[in-house]
């Protein structure tokens, strides 16, 4: 592989997300670098396309529109359980993050809300529906 980010490629990159109103949601610098394999989905779709075909010491900013990020917000995904059905041991707080096991597989849901008699739970990934912009500096590429 040359310099150039392909499929396949190692590439090491810094990198800044932001939402729309400017709020940084993450982001690499102050910590170590984001190492990974381009081409093999480990990524958002948008992001692994901004580096495709750029050469390290470049760096990119992205608009990202949620179609190629974390998908649309999809109602469907938002379910209410009985409250009497959720252990003691779980803090019933808003915005607390919990993994359930199904029949699926795992499910990771945000608790959105909460009666007295339920409890409303949130499946959509919290980034889901949000266009997302990402300043990304290719440190290297192997």
């Amino acid at each position: 592989m040359g310099t150039i980010v392909q499929t396949g490629s190692n590439v090491t990159v810094h990198y800044t997300g932001t939402l729309e109103d400017g709020t940084v949601f993450d982001s690499s610098r102050g910590r170590e670098p984001l190492v990974f394999e381009q081409g093999k989905g480990m990524l958002i779709k948008g992001f692994e396309n901004a580096v495709e075909g750029r050469a390290a010491g470049e760096t990119v900013t992205v608009t990202i529109p949620p179609a190629e990020a974390y998908g649309e917000y999809d109602p469907r995904q938002i379910f209410s359980v009985a409250k009497a059905q959720v252990p003691d041991s779980i803090p019933l707080e808003i915005g607390t993050k919990l993994q359930l096991s199904s029949e699926k597989g795992v499910l990771f849901v945000t608790i959105s809300d909460i009666t007295d008699e339920e409890v409303t739970l949130d499946g959509n990934h919290e980034l889901a529906g949000k266009t997302l912009t990402f300043e990304i500096e290719i440190l290297s590429v192997s």
